[in-house]
């Protein structure tokens, strides 16, 4: 494996796990990546939701990446955003160098992480032209930060808007935001979480099937907000719920029809 970083505007980077290509498996000498977009409440990048997950992608095959994007007061003014699109964006320049499938990156959004993985497939930013070359061609959510209605997470739409007036936060609520053009959707919540109801799941499945949009989920019943990929390196031990990432694979694959066995 190949690892390189790369630094984006605003103070952002992109760090990147890249499967080396061999001879000896001509059915991978390109593949498909996928972007991890950790939590944080656009407070912090949460470290639980980065390489642990990139590595589970590694492992099934994909390139993968982590962004680190501008939290707190650099939140504002759509950057992080902007550090999304710049680092889709490079990854399709550099496709053919780095062994990547442009037509095939996913971004893989956790949390507040989840909120801004989808706004990079449903949103284009103030002042910027429409650009589908800076866009994913499918999305992984787990707990996504949705809604500024009133099952908002209002810590992050505090922080993207800078305000604690509501109407404010409005400007960022995504399920009002989905179109027949949104890329497909794989999602995954719990019931019990209480920092990120799972109210923000059904609102964005509603948008999502109004829509027409391809999309799969899956509602477990146990585990509080947060828990990555459900094991024990990120202190959230759950083999039922752990499921979520072959789940998550096996979607993957098949949407963009992906296959090495």
């Amino acid at each position: 494996m190949q690892f390189e970083m790369c630094a984006l505007p605003g103070g952002g980077k992109l760090e990147l796990y890249l499967r080396s290509p061999d001879p000896a498996m001509p059915n991978a000498l390109r593949r498909p990546l996928v972007l991890v977009v950790p939590g944080g409440g656009y407070e912090h990048v949460s470290a639980r939701e980065a390489d642990p997950v990139a590595l589970q992608f590694a492992a099934a095959g994909y390139h993968t990446a982590v962004l680190t994007y501008s939290v707190g007061e650099g939140a504002r003014n759509h950057e992080p955003l902007r550090q999304l699109r710049a680092a889709i964006g490079l990854l399709r320049q550099n496709a053919e160098r780095w062994g990547i499938l442009p037509d095939r990156i996913a971004v893989c959004g956790f949390s507040a992480g989840g909120h801004l993985a989808l706004s990079g497939a449903v949103l284009d930013c103030p002042g910027e032209a429409a650009d589908r070359s800076r866009k994913p061609d499918a999305v992984l959510l787990a707990y996504p930060v949705i809604t500024a209605g009133e099952y908002a997470h209002r810590g992050s739409f505090v922080q993207l808007s800078g305000s604690e007036d509501r109407a404010e936060h409005q400007r960022f609520g995504l399920e009002g935001k989905i179109t027949p053009d949104t890329p497909p959707v794989f999602v995954w919540h719990t019931m019990e979480d209480a920092t990120v109801p799972v109210e923000n799941t059904l609102l964005l499945l509603a948008a999502l099937r109004k829509n027409h949009v391809p999309c799969e989920a899956h509602l477990f019943e146990k585990g509080v907000h947060g828990t990555s990929i459900s094991t024990a390196e990120v202190d959230a031990a759950s083999a039922h719920r752990a499921h979520w990432v072959q789940l998550a694979v096996e979607w993957l694959n098949d949407t963009f029809d992906f296959h090495l066995e």
